[in-house]
């Protein structure tokens, strides 16, 4: 749908790493590489490299007020300036581990905080890029680090297996924490992707509804303007007399505002002739208006209503619903073979109806997920003619069912093919006159 395109774009700009965001969270690791080292070096009183520590620090602490002072708090970072970022993250708090004691240091663990944020708001390309880069990080310090700072006059020894140990630990949890931010992430975003398109979607089709409206009070407005033209003119006319040059200018000004005149008036008068019909809308008049615009793509659409009581549901008009339903019968069209039928029924409890096409039908796999929004997938050559499954049946499922309708997707039974929709409403939800 062209919807998503504007949502894509919308949401693709809000997953933007937004600097003020790295810059409170490097001070928050400032903060606490401070506390740290002075707490092992002064209470701890352990052998520490603390002016070096405190310089590696102190970049930190530079390039964050860089960063502050040359860029509003506003500003969001490209993947790129946000890979390098994190990036510098990364090789900061490696040599901070490097002087520590490498892999045996406690903190060690941290090194992979960077590639989960990443993991979370940048481009799979920019958060593997940064992942083989404290890969190689984690890798060096497992073999080249100084000694783990410890007791004046000990030297504590960690065996090799200890350390390979760890290292298999930090690549593993790098790797399975990243995955798993960035899928919750993913599926977040186009969630909310795709609701922000259902709401343009139903705007647009609120706006399309409103047009009759504003029809009316546009003949409305104009009309005293009009008559006051209509007037002047008239009195213009008696006053030159047929004989002046003007007069013929005069009375084709007269004819064009009683003709403009005519035009409002049955602006106004089919206004108020379709009020009733706009708001009021019958349950056969609801199927109609969903079936009708696809009756000439050369699909046979074959409709019918089984009416388990004399009263007619009567609902009031609702956009998402036509839209909803239209949806649906778009799809049934475009994988259709050759017909689609669309089964109605009411009672006093229950409204529904079954749009069913001899299509291929939806693929095993893809029963349990349909519905999810950008899926793509459904079995048969006829996908690419269709363009496939995915923000428009979404926006359609979400629509109906928050106009109270449960929805049903399955395939016919062997040895017929094609796929059934089935939306059902409570008629209380429904039937509102």
């Amino acid at each position: 749908m062209n919807l998503s395109s504007t949502a894509a774009e919308e949401f693709s700009r809000s997953r933007m790493l937004r600097l003020q965001t790295l810059i409170r969270l490097r001070w928050l690791a400032v903060a606490g590489q401070i506390a740290t080292i002075l707490f092992v070096a002064m209470f701890l009183k352990f052998p520490l490299p603390v002016g070096y520590c405190l310089s590696l620090v102190a970049i930190s602490i530079v390039l964050n007020i860089y960063l502050a002072q040359r860029n509003p708090s506003t500003r969001r970072l490209t993947p790129v300036s946000a890979m390098l970022v994190l990036g510098f993250d990364v090789l900061q708090l490696s040599g901070l581990l490097f002087m520590t004691g490498g892999l045996a240091n406690p903190f060690s663990i941290l090194i992979c905080v960077p590639v989960i944020i990443s993991s979370a708001s940048l481009p799979m390309s920019r958060t593997l890029l940064l992942g083989l880069v404290t890969f190689f990080s984690v890798s060096v310090l497992g073999f080249y680090s100084l000694p783990l700072p410890w007791y004046e006059g000990t030297q504590l020894e960690i065996p090799r297996v200890f350390l390979f140990g760890v290292w298999i630990a930090i690549v593993s949890t790098t790797a399975f924490a990243a995955f798993y931010a960035y899928r919750v992430s993913a599926e977040a975003n186009a969630l909310a992707g795709a609701l922000s398109a259902t709401e343009l979607a139903l705007q647009r089709e609120q706006h399309l509804s409103a047009i009759d409206g504003l029809a009316a009070a546009a003949a409305h407005e104009l009309g005293t303007p009009l008559a006051t033209i209509s007037v002047v003119a008239k009195e213009m006319q008696r006053a030159i007399g047929p004989d002046s040059p003007f007069h013929e200018d005069v009375q084709l000004l007269t004819s064009q505002s009683e003709r403009c005149r005519d035009i409002l008036q049955r602006l106004t008068t089919l206004s108020a002739e379709d009020e009733e019909h706009m708001r009021r809308l019958p349950f056969s008049s609801l199927i109609e208006e969903v079936v009708a615009p696809h009756r000439e793509f050369g699909i046979e659409l074959i409709s019918s209503i089984d009416a388990k009581t004399e009263n007619e549901p009567v609902s009031r008009r609702n956009a998402g619903i036509l839209f909803g339903l239209g949806n649906l019968m778009e799809n049934a069209v475009d994988f259709a073979c050759d017909e689609v039928t669309i089964k109605a029924r009411y009672d006093a409890n229950i409204v529904e109806i079954v749009i069913t096409d001899d299509g291929p039908g939806y693929s095993q796999h893809m029963i349990q997920q349909i519905g999810e929004p950008y899926m793509k997938h459904r079995s048969g050559s006829q996908l690419d003619k269709a363009g496939g499954l995915g923000l428009g049946l979404f926006i359609a499922k979400t629509l109906l069912e928050r106009s109270g309708a449960n929805l049903k997707f399955n395939n016919l039974k062997y040895p017929e093919t094609g796929a059934q929709v089935s939306i059902r409403w409570p008629r209380s939800e429904l039937d509102v006159f």
